[in-house]
């Protein structure tokens, strides 16, 4: 945990942390008496994640980016609702724990939830960890044996089939992806067209639906600081729904960064020795599940195309100067990196 100092905090005194604490303490019985401290986690370009402590109790609270925002963006209530509905079957999900929406207390519905204790993999290994190649093939192994699990859930014993609409997911997917991109570009980029045109022509016939955390990668996990074989938690489940578990295996693996890249928004401690390739997270990932992967390719190219999509809105947001961070600036560089991965692996030259 870091306290974040960088120009997406300056308007962090919109916080009023009486209100949050007197809040708390309204809802959680049995808290000391001391003042409550809190601490912003160290995160990417989304939702806030804040630390609160009240003594020995010690709970995460999560709200919504400050300045404009979309229209159903950072939805809090959708992502605790889904949390309460996931955490009873997927334990590595965060509990739920409050969820606000009087304006009083925070101009934004907010939600607080249990704290779990571990480390994140980020752009290094933490020092509690050996630096061995077999380091990195623990944290493979756990890595894909926890997407495997968390596609297995039953949904509709479990009542999760609820969250989604399966039926026509991967088109609406790949069609509500294009019109994000178009309605947030700053410039040509080679291929971009001939992409788009090859995804919409191409959309292959979904598998049987699952659970799609829709944002799986290695930093939204944490595993256990004695363990790098375990994971202890999975977070950032506000884009989780029903539908295609290709899409999540598409993400998780365009996400992995190899060795010697250095793409903007991409965590870069997979590249270290002893970590699967994305290749070996895709064989590993097909031989534990079972599942069919011979549309990988087309699931490849959509994820690198949808982070890149990703990073321009974010760059968009400052280019019209609705954002003020100077990390901003240069991620187009890493639009047009991922937008050159996804022509190669339309190409099927990307896993060779």
């Amino acid at each position: 945990m870091t306290e974040i100092n960088n120009p997406m905090r300056t308007a962090t005194s919109e916080i009023h942390w009486d209100k949050v604490e007197s809040y708390i303490r309204r809802e959680v019985p049995y808290l000391g008496k001391e003042t409550m401290k809190s601490k912003a986690f160290s995160n990417g370009y989304s939702n806030l994640t804040y630390l609160v402590e009240i003594g020995d109790w010690q709970a995460v609270m999560r709200r919504p980016p400050f300045g404009p925002i979309p229209p159903r963006a950072h939805d809090m209530e959708r992502e605790y609702r889904i949390l309460e509905k996931i955490y009873p079957v997927f334990p590595l999900a965060p509990k739920p724990l409050l969820f606000c929406e009087d304006p009083k207390i925070m101009e934004r519905h907010f939600y607080i939830m249990e704290k779990k204790s571990g480390v994140v993999l980020d752009h290094d290994l933490p020092e509690v960890y050996e630096k061995t190649e077999r380091t990195g093939q623990l944290v493979s192994e756990a890595f894909v044996e926890t997407l495997v699990k968390l596609h297995n859930i039953d949904i509709k014993a479990t009542g999760l089939d609820t969250i989604g609409r399966p039926e026509g997911y991967l088109e609406r997917q790949v069609h509500g992806w294009i019109k994000r991109y178009q309605n947030s570009k700053t410039e040509d980029i080679d291929n971009v067209t001939h992409i788009e045109k090859w995804l919409t022509e191409n959309i292959p016939l979904s598998p049987a639906p699952t659970i799609v955390h829709n944002d799986f990668k290695l930093n939204n996990m944490m595993y256990c600081s004695e363990d790098p074989g375990k994971v202890v938690g999975v977070f950032d489940w506000e884009m989780c729904t029903i539908g295609d578990p290709m899409t999540d295996l598409g993400s998780a693996v365009a996400y992995w960064t190899a060795e010697g890249e250095s793409f903007s928004g991409l965590p870069s401690v997979t590249g270290q020795p002893g970590f699967y390739s994305r290749k070996e997270i895709l064989e590993n990932y097909a031989q534990i599940s079972g599942r069919d992967v011979s549309n990988f390719d087309f699931y490849l190219t959509f994820a690198f195309y949808k982070i890149a999509v990703i990073l321009q809105q974010i760059y968009y947001r400052w280019k019209i100067g609705k954002a003020n961070d100077e990390r901003f600036e240069t991620l187009i560089i890493g639009v047009r990196n991922l937008i050159e991965n996804a022509s190669r692996s339309q190409r099927k030259e990307f896993l060779k």
